[in-house]
């Protein structure tokens, strides 16, 4: 029997369910921390720790004294972890042993609903390498969760260690089926439908089903790699299996399970993942860095305003709202300690992404699919186990360039709201005005009726001091344009 035909979910990548402690507490629990039992996660002035369970503890002791996890974790593939020891659990009491473990913090939470094609192909990636190292030493990844990657800059970092477990003989691999909703289908859709796989998996934190992704194939797509035993055949046998009150594992165990099954699975994964591609072509925006309406001399005089204020201080976090592919991201990084990187072309992402893993692969510069005009929200069990943009890390520095004309005319945002939400962030900023004798502005207003009434650079001005301290401004393009540099009130 095939391991396709397991029915059970696995865990994914969180333990013991949790509600927020009080502010007063000096203890933070994570409340998506709650899908896997045996490792709940918890906060303490900044510091990411995870309390184990016995059997959690058992296996970590095994899982830390292999060479492949310590290679692995040198390389920064899988988060930095250690013992301890001393600290106190979530719920206050002394800790024995090294049943509490300290994990490396993640600069940037983000989810594979806001990941181009190519960061999720590659997170898939690094899961199948670490299975394949994992199997070598009689262990397993137990969950294969998509949630269980993050990142540092365009680097894939592993971070569910209770997720390694030992071996047992006879039994199949349970994360399978979670693989194939979590990665590979969503993979599939855009790569043989040209389907985007983010409004999937974000209207559905379990990811693509069998059955969703076999009504969306032909009988045509069943020729194309891995669909008909990854998706025809998976869909059939859930179907199948549904209802049964059998104990599938021990099925399969007793039908002599191996695990040069399971590797053979991976590699054949593997190899099918590695196949597959983004579709071909350019969307609105993906070649605006080549294609944008500055000259040369006024695009650098830009480069030297955001270059200007980006150095009047070391940033922590910066944002780029709106970055394209990223070449203001890149000045921001030289006097950032992280930048995330944000549009709503998945395109241009896609090419940011593949531009800075193939140049010095930066460890500080995020890039993310967001659309700002319906930015992910906090959702999951209590709206808790997925946190909107700001609650993931609020901005010292945000970059708006190019942006506020889209933001109000493209997508009806009245331009006071979108100042007061970016005040709401606590962030300097710096925001550039594009006037209505630009000819962007002009190409948006040919075909709708103009009833922007607020899109006027004085009542502009007026809103950003208002809310901010202007610091700097600067004439673009002969005055169609102006940049200012502002701080957030005191």
């Amino acid at each position: 029997m095939s391991e396709a035909a397991l029915p059970e979910r696995a865990s994914g990548s969180a333990p013991l369910v949790s509600i927020p402690s009080p502010p007063s507490s000096p203890i933070e629990l994570e409340p998506g921390s709650y899908r896997d039992r045996n490792g709940a996660v918890f906060y303490r002035e900044g510091r990411v720790f995870r309390r184990l369970s016995p059997k959690a503890l058992e296996n970590w002791l095994l899982l830390r004294q292999q060479t492949f996890f310590q290679s692995e974790s040198a390389a920064g593939r899988i988060v930095g972890t250690r013992a301890a020891e001393g600290e106190a659990g979530p719920a206050g009491e002394e800790v024995a042993e090294a049943n509490v473990l300290e994990h490396d913090r993640i600069p940037f939470i983000s989810y594979p609903y806001e990941w181009a094609f190519g960061m999720l192909k590659d997170a898939a990636l690094l899961h199948l390498d670490l299975m394949r190292q994992a199997l070598a030493v009689d262990m397993i990844l137990k969950d294969s969760s998509a949630y269980n990657v993050q990142w540092q800059g365009v680097h894939p970092v592993f971070i569910d260690i209770p997720s390694f477990e030992p071996l047992r003989r006879g039994e199949p691999w349970v994360g399978y089926r979670q693989f194939c909703e979590l990665f590979l289908y969503p993979l599939m859709l855009q790569s043989y439908k040209s389907v985007d796989f983010r409004p999937w998996l974000r209207g559905r934190i379990d990811g693509i089903s069998a059955e969703e992704l076999r009504g969306l194939m032909s009988g045509r797509d069943l020729l194309r790699p891995g669909v008909l035993l990854h998706v025809a055949a998976q869909s059939a046998l859930q179907k199948r299996y549904s209802g049964s009150k059998g104990n599938m594992r021990g099925t399969l165990a007793e039908a002599g399970f191996d695990k040069a099954m399971i590797l053979r699975n991976v590699e054949k994964l593997r190899s099918l993942i590695t196949r597959l591609e983004v579709p071909s072509g350019s969307t609105v925006w993906s070649d605006y860095d080549r294609s944008h309406s500055y000259e040369e001399a006024e695009h650098l005089r830009k480069q030297e305003f955001v270059r200007r204020a980006a150095g009047t201080r070391r940033w922590k976090l910066a944002w780029d709202l709106g970055c394209n592919t990223g070449t203001f991201s890149r000045l921001v990084d030289e006097h950032a300690d992280y930048v995330v990187a944000m549009d709503g072309d998945w395109k241009a992402i896609e090419n940011l992404y593949q531009r800075e893993k193939a140049g010095d692969a930066s460890r500080s510069i995020l890039p993310l699919v967001i659309n700002l005009a319906d930015p992910s929200p906090s959702q999951g069990w209590l709206g808790l186990e997925r946190k909107d943009l700001a609650a993931r890390g609020r901005p010292e520095l945000t970059l708006c360039l190019a942006l506020v004309h889209h933001i109000v005319i493209s997508a009806n945002i009245p331009l006071a709201d979108f100042i007061r939400w970016l005040a709401s962030l606590g962030t300097s900023l710096v925001i550039e005005f594009v006037g209505r004798d630009d000819e962007m502005v002009q190409t948006l207003l040919a075909n709708r009726e103009d009833q922007y009434d607020d899109y006027h650079p004085e009542i502009f001005r007026d809103l950003l001091a208002t809310h901010f301290d202007i610091q700097d401004e600067q004439d673009l393009k002969g005055g169609k344009r102006r940049i200012f540099f502002a701080t957030a009130k005191e």
